[in-house]
């Protein structure tokens, strides 16, 4: 047994490339070997900005012999047909086999395939790797024909530790698979030859190379760690910056620098942004949680001044902080409300106008909601929803798009606009995702939701409804997030009446978008709930009983379901359900009736007393969980539905409902199906699964 190891070096891969890259890379390898009939062991992946390297592990040395099966036309296809796949096979005709099956007789081909030597099987996957290797961006360099994300300089490619014969057809010349590479860019430039996949590791990391991305952003952590606690600083958190750093650098060395003192009378978010976003620097904070005058870095060189690059990292960040700074003051010399006069001139989408008539739907919208949120003042939460997207236009969000509604925050208070109205500006984005805090203020939710439903009602009637695999508008978050903000807040608000009302400013009379929404809103519902560990079955038997769309409700009711469900008497009571449900089918099957519950004739048969105490019981417990139902008590109709348990096990145990009297038998059916209607009531019981 053998190892395979690969390597692709080339000019600098984007570092938000690399992760996939090597896991395609992967994919195709295993795909080929198994194509091949080449077993194999574990595989291991290496990347760094100048490499993409994998390892396979226990490869044989001879490619193992096979018997292989090809399927064939008919018997009596046209004559190009069996000629083609006589052709593309190993066997004459009259060698192939005749079968059968439901359309009639086929050939099948059968041929044994001699396995060939390992090391040759593996020039041709090196070679197809190369070329099916996806990219999101590719390109061509010099004379070449051949695509790569960058300039490929050359390819690693041994078996047991010897290059495999042959080389990559660039339409430039060939890149003949070798044995060598090379270190770091600066510190070891020079070739080496490697034998395996460790002494690969070895030898690169002693030329200054840590090839494994893991191993590399556990140094740079290591080194922040150790870097903060020297200067007084708190170990900044950013697991994404940490990941693409690591994807930057080949030999990390963390250094921190200053930030000058004239930028720091800028927010905070400006100074992070550009930061993080362009830089890809680390924003400090003190012992305190403020922001620090100070920035971490992660270099790629081993300097032997590191004052140097410390210095020319500052001045590069000095740079942009200049450009912020120049747009913050500039911003401000120009109102909120007179930037959002120029919202009309952006398009919001071609088939629902601007943005400025997106502002003008919520603001109406906004009003809507906030006549249904406790302490949300009429006039204000209008002036909020109109100033929410004014940022847009400004200087600050053309440079930094991921400060919009923040910065509009600052603008607002800079203004002399009301806390509350600057607070919804910079929060009516929220929440973006699962994580994101969400909106809690009044006037911040309601301009939360009135921009989210009307994005989501503009784009039901625009068409532009996600797909199984699309969703470029991001309509799935939107709902997400109104769905969080409704429950989070508890706030009793009806979606129905949210998209009419949203319809109603587009100008529509469409009603059905608003059950097609509710639908979407129910699956996205029930994606949030299996998050928080609620079973789907338990939310498909609630959530189509409340068809005004209160989501409060509907949770309730999930959450008292599903308590009662962990009890004895609702596992029983399950059960009674499901013999009372297949009870009724088969028999309304049988006869082609349906069986109405309201019709059943109490004491028709009169001298069964457990048929008459399950009457009794479930007539006094119909009317208790009426009761409980409208006044939201779900627990209580759960308590109510408990008190069915007893009666209905009695009345199987000892009632025969198919009695020979015909008119008993119907009556006992018209008993079952008020059985289940009672319990319908309280949920769909039929929905729930094991």
């Amino acid at each position: 047994m053998a190892e395979l190891l690969i390597e692709f070096r080339s000019e600098e891969i984007p570092a938000r490339m690399q992760r996939r890259a090597a896991m395609e890379l992967e994919r195709l390898l295993t795909a080929a070997l198994m194509e091949n009939n080449l077993k194999h062991g574990p595989i291991a992946l290496r990347a760094t900005p100048r490499r993409l390297a994998i390892c396979v592990d226990s490869l044989p040395d001879m490619q193992p012999s096979r018997t292989v099966e090809r399927k064939g036309p008919r018997t009596d296809a046209p004559e190009e047909a069996l000629e083609g796949f006589v052709r593309s096979t190993r066997v004459s005709l009259e060698e192939c086999k005749v079968c059968d099956d439901k359309k009639g007789s086929f050939y099948m081909a059968v041929w044994e395939e001699a396995g060939r030597p390992t090391r040759d099987v593996l020039s041709e996957i090196v070679v197809a790797l190369a070329a099916d290797l996806p990219w999101p961006k590719s390109m061509r360099w010099a004379d070449t024909r051949f695509r790569w994300v960058r300039p490929l300089h050359a390819v690693l490619a041994i078996f047991d530790g010897v290059p495999l014969e042959g080389g990559l057809e660039t339409g430039g010349g060939v890149l003949a698979f070798t044995d060598q590479t090379v270190g770091h860019r600066f510190h070891a430039p020079d070739n080496f030859a490697v034998g395996g996949l460790a002494d690969y590791d070895t030898k690169l990391r002693n030329a200054f190379v840590i090839a494994d991305s893991q191993q590399r952003e556990d140094v740079i952590r290591e080194q922040m760690a150790l870097a903060c606690a020297d200067g007084g600083f708190q170990f900044p958190d950013d697991d994404g910056l940490y990941a693409e750093v690591a994807g930057l650098v080949e030999w990390p060395r963390v250094l921190i620098g200053a930030i000058d003192p004239s930028f720091m009378d800028l927010p905070a978010e400006v100074l992070i942004s550009s930061m993080r976003e362009h830089q890809k620097y680390f924003g400090l904070t003190d012992g305190a949680g403020e922001l620090a005058s100070s920035f971490a870095f992660v270099s790629n060189i081993e300097a032997d001044d590191p004052a140097a690059v410390i210095a020319g990292n500052e001045r590069v960040l000095r740079a942009r902080l200049s450009d912020a700074k120049y747009f913050w003051d500039h911003d401000l010399e120009t109102p909120l409300a007179e930037m959002q006069d120029a919202l009309s001139e952006i398009v919001f989408h071609a088939k629902l106008g601007s943005v400025g008539d997106k502002v003008a739907r919520i603001e109406g919208l906004a009003g809507w909601f906030g006549a249904a949120i406790p302490g949300v003042d009429a006039a204000s939460v209008i002036r909020a929803a109109r100033l929410a997207k004014a940022d847009l236009v400004s200087g600050m969000v053309g440079e930094f798009p991921d400060l919009q509604g923040v910065i509009g925050r600052y603008y607002a208070v800079a203004q002399g606009e009301p806390v509350d109205v600057a607070n919804a500006i910079a929060d009516h984005y929220a929440p973006q995702g699962p994580s994101d805090v969400c909106p809690s203020a009044p006037m911040s939710m309601a301009v939360a939701l009135a921009d989210k439903v009307d994005t989501l009602v503009g784009f039901w009637l625009a068409d532009e409804k996600p797909t199984s695999s699309k969703d470029p508008f991001a309509l799935r978050r939107a709902a997400l997030g109104v769905i969080r903000i409704l429950l989070e807040n508890g706030l009793r608000i009806s979606l129905r009446d949210a998209f009419a009302e949203a319809r109603r400013l587009h100008e529509c009379t469409d009603e059905a978008i608003d059950a097609d929404l509710l639908s979407f809103f129910a699956d996205r519902l029930k994606v949030y709930l299996r998050d928080h560990g609620v079973r789907h079955d338990h939310i498909e038997a609630v959530i189509g009983l409340q068809s005004a769309g209160d989501l409060v409700e509907v949770v309730a009711r999930v959450h008292a379901l599903d308590a009662f469900l962990g009890t004895d008497d609702g596992t029983n009571l399950l059960v009674a359900y499901r013999r009372a449900s297949n009870i009724l089918r088969s028999e309304e099957k049988q006869d082609d009736v349906a069986y109405n519950g309201d019709q059943y004739k109490p004491g028709l048969d009169g001298t069964d007393d457990v048929e008459a105490v399950l009457w009794k019981v479930l007539s006094r417990t119909e009317a208790e969980i009426a009761t409980a139902l409208t006044v939201e008590l779900f627990e209580t109709a759960m308590q109510g539905l408990a008190e069915l348990r007893q009666p209905v096990d009695e009345f199987f145990e000892q009632v025969t409902v198919n009695a020979d009297d015909p008119s008993i038998r119907g009556n006992r059916l018209r008993l079952l199906a008020r059985i289940q209607g009672v319990m319908n009531d309280v949920a769909d019981f039929s929905k729930i699964e094991g």
